[in-house]
């Protein structure tokens, strides 16, 4: 019998190694990581009760960090309720503390950026939604929920593929689905030559300015009107 080299098997280790080191890189963090977070925000919910029957935002840090939120809808009744770099599962986890309790008429969600790039694919990010959709409406079987799409970005224009193939498909399923929108903002992020617009990025090419922050209000204010929330 031919002896094992063990210059090969030292070799295979170590690539077995690397592919273990990178499944557990790429691995999203448990939605128990988010508890922090999630008690915060329900804290502030009992010092300063949110409307009810209103707007609620959820997602990612593109939806904690829009600290604008009420300028931008005057006269709309919004809550925020995004946090960290969740995924859409995270949202989904939560849902009984963070989205069933306001009983909202409209859901708007911004969330699968972190999805892809956590190595999510495109299908598995279409499947979280479907499933955030399922989750919310067991309790809230009248809500409307609309989709924004996943950005374009300079710090992960390197993804834009499957980001963009992720949208494609939401908005594909939310034709199909009654009272499910599907918000196209990546349009008007874009320069002519197809790249995102760097005048909308803060300096980590990932999180908006307030000029992108605009990009998204011209997008979702006709959103609101058809579903009853008029802005002044």
């Amino acid at each position: 019998m031919r002896k094992f080299d063990p210059r090969m098997r030292a070799w295979l280790i170590g690539c077995l190694l690397l592919v273990i080191a990178h499944a557990a890189f790429a691995r999203p963090p448990s939605p128990q990581s988010w508890q922090p977070d999630i008690d915060r925000l329900v804290a502030d919910d009992s010092a300063h009760p949110p409307p009810q029957h209103g707007v609620l935002f959820v997602g990612s840090s593109s939806i904690r960090m829009w600290t604008t939120l009420a300028a931008d809808f005057p006269g709309v009744p919004v809550i925020d309720r995004g946090f960290g770099g969740s995924a859409i599962a995270d949202t989904t986890y939560f849902a009984d503390r963070i989205v069933v309790p306001y009983h909202p008429r409209l859901i708007l969600m911004y969330a699968g950026d972190n999805d892809i790039a956590e190595g999510c694919t495109p299908r598995q990010v279409l499947d979280a939604f479907e499933t955030f959709v399922a989750r919310v409406r067991r309790d809230l079987p009248e809500v409307a929920v609309a989709y924004i799409s996943i950005k374009p970005s300079i710090a992960r224009w390197s993804m834009w593929p499957r980001m963009r193939e992720a949208n494609r498909l939401i908005a594909a399923w939310s034709q199909t689905q009654s009272r499910v929108t599907f918000v196209d903002v990546a349009a008007n992020m874009r320069e002519a030559n197809g790249k995102p617009r760097g005048a909308l990025f803060r300096d980590d090419g990932l999180h908006m300015t307030p000029a992108g922050y605009a990009v998204w209000v011209r997008a979702l204010k006709p959103v609101l009107a058809n579903y009853g929330f008029a802005t002044h």
